[in-house]
């Protein structure tokens, strides 16, 4: 069989026997480009066998390309070489953060193999379910075994569940991996319908939030050290959950909570009250969403007991512009953050009030306010007709109302679904965020926006005549013309403020000079 050229390469007589004296030919351009470069401190160069050995790469590199893989991309690459898989052990061993996503149809070893990679060193793992095998009954129970027993120094654990999986870890197992997790500080968990009723024992667990929650029959929170609290209960009217028990004990066993966040529809005054009686002297915000029965009264009861509150979410409730006027009499000199969505008994009058009495507002949410909850969003050729809806409560909305927001901190505004709305001026220096979703009534010669530090504006389900006026005023032309308008009084005569065209009688005059103000490039979100 042909085994080669028997003579020499450079001159050309037979080898054996032979030493040639002729100097090597030049590298070539091809041959150099993948000849490693040899410091003095390096290694000896591999041999040719190993000329594409993870070795001839500086170890910073590979360091930053295996980093940036997926755990299931890491497991084939370690399979190359063995210098591959070394150092794929090494940055197992380093990580303190692992984020996996399991696909649909995925073994039950998937999870186990990624987590035996990992040493002791791993302080927070993430994972996303995208489907469960439907052909193993303790699939979710095996997961947390694995988890407890790869993972001992484990401080943080998020599972999140997608569309087609289900979590089917029970009440009793939930204890018993926080009883065993010694240094589980954080724990947040989705779909946690199955759960039945769960006892919660930590010295250390300090934030808890668990989602889709469902007709509990017991819930017990032995942990002093909880700080955060979030509690998402199914959209379910058969939902016999006794929320009041369980405020009652959250204040025996949580005297340090500072976060509350509480959405159901089993939300009512007398849950309020529990909370109030609680006497949770740290709590900083509180968040209890889709109460339809928390009314006025409920306000006067959270503003008594706590008076320090930063963040106050009423969202779906029943109060109106009495009870935002005794949030604004009671925190004006710490919130920051107010979400009054889907109430349908608050005006624009309310809203604009609260804006003029809350000087530390950064964040308002008030979707779904200034609007009929009755009646449908109107069309285009129902915005010409003026005639007055009723609410639930038989309270008069006018089809079109005016908003006037001039705030020096407010920097993230949302009027999504404020179809009633027909007019809006908008003086917000710090404001960098828009909602206008389905504001389909909103007149584009009756809107004014001077905000120099807008980014983004959401105008989803607007009409195109709103959303070219909206990307003519964000613009940087429109700049130097937002303190153009002729200045008016307003109603209590208290502030001046610049009048559109459609609101004052006199034009503006172009030729004076005026201060431009910078503006930063804004978006306008359409789809």
């Amino acid at each position: 069989k042909p085994r080669g050229s028997y003579n020499c390469r450079r001159c050309g007589q037979p080898k054996k026997g032979h030493v040639c004296l002729l100097p090597p030919p030049p590298l070539t351009t091809d041959s150099a480009a993948v000849t490693p470069t040899v410091s003095s401190t390096s290694k000896p160069p591999p041999s040719v066998s190993s000329i594409c050995s993870i070795r001839t790469m500086p170890v910073s590199l590979v360091w930053e390309v295996m980093r940036r893989l997926p755990p299931a991309t890491l497991l084939t690459a370690a399979k190359v070489c063995t210098d591959w898989r070394d150092v794929i052990q090494q940055l197992w061993k380093a990580a303190e953060e692992v984020r996996v996503r399991v696909p649909a149809k995925t073994p039950v070893g998937y999870v186990t193999s990624v987590l035996q990679k990992c040493c002791s060193n791993l302080v927070r793992l993430s994972l996303t379910m995208e489907s469960l095998m439907v052909n193993v009954n303790d699939m979710d129970s095996t997961m947390l075994a694995c988890i407890a027993f790869a993972c001992p120094n484990l401080e943080s654990l998020a599972i999140r569940m997608c569309e087609g999986s289900f979590n089917r870890v029970t009440g009793d197992e939930l204890g018993r991996f926080v009883a065993e997790k010694r240094c589980l500080t954080t724990l947040k968990m989705e779909g946690c319908s199955n759960l039945g009723s769960f006892v919660l024992c930590s010295n250390i667990l300090s934030t808890l939030w668990l989602s889709d929650l469902h007709s509990l029959s017991k819930m017990v929170f032995n942990t002093p050290n909880l700080i955060e609290i979030s509690l998402d209960f199914s959209r379910q009217e058969n939902d016999s959950t006794d929320l009041t028990s369980m405020m009652d004990g959250l204040g025996r066993t949580c005297p340090r909570l500072q976060n509350i966040h509480i959405a159901s529809l089993q939300l009512s005054h007398s849950v309020v009250l529990s909370l109030t009686a609680a006497n949770l002297r740290g709590l900083r915000m509180l968040s209890l969403v889709l109460g339809s029965e928390i009314t006025d009264a409920s306000v006067v009861a959270i503003s008594k007991c706590y008076s320090n509150l930063e963040l106050l979410d009423l969202s779906g409730s029943s109060i109106s512009d009495t009870g935002l006027g005794m949030i604004c009499n009671i925190f004006p000199e710490t919130l920051t953050r107010l979400l009054v969505a889907l109430c349908p008994n608050i005006t624009s009058s309310g809203i604009q009030f609260a804006t003029a009495q809350l000087p530390l507002l950064e964040l308002m949410d008030c979707g779904m306010t200034i609007c009929d909850s009755d009646a449908q969003p109107p069309t285009s050729g129902e915005k010409s007709d003026s005639s007055l809806h009723t609410s639930p409560n038989s309270k008069l909305h006018l089809t079109h109302q005016k908003l006037f927001i001039k705030h020096a901190r407010l920097k993230r505004l949302s009027l999504w679904g404020c179809y009633s709305l027909d007019s809006l001026y908008v003086s917000c220096p710090n404001l960098n965020d828009l909602n206008l979703n389905s504001c389909t009534n909103l007149s584009p010669e009756k809107l004014v926006l001077q905000c120099p530090k807008l980014e983004s504006v959401h105008a989803i389900g607007c009409e195109d005549v709103l959303i070219q006026a909206v990307q003519t005023q964000v613009s940087d032309d429109f700049a130097s013309l937002e303190n153009r308008y002729s200045c008016k009084r307003m109603a209590d005569g208290s502030k001046r403020v610049g009048i559109p065209f459609s609101f004052s009688q006199q034009l503006p005059d172009y030729d004076r000079t005026s201060w431009k103000i910078r503006k930063r490039r804004c978006t306008v979100v359409v789809e």
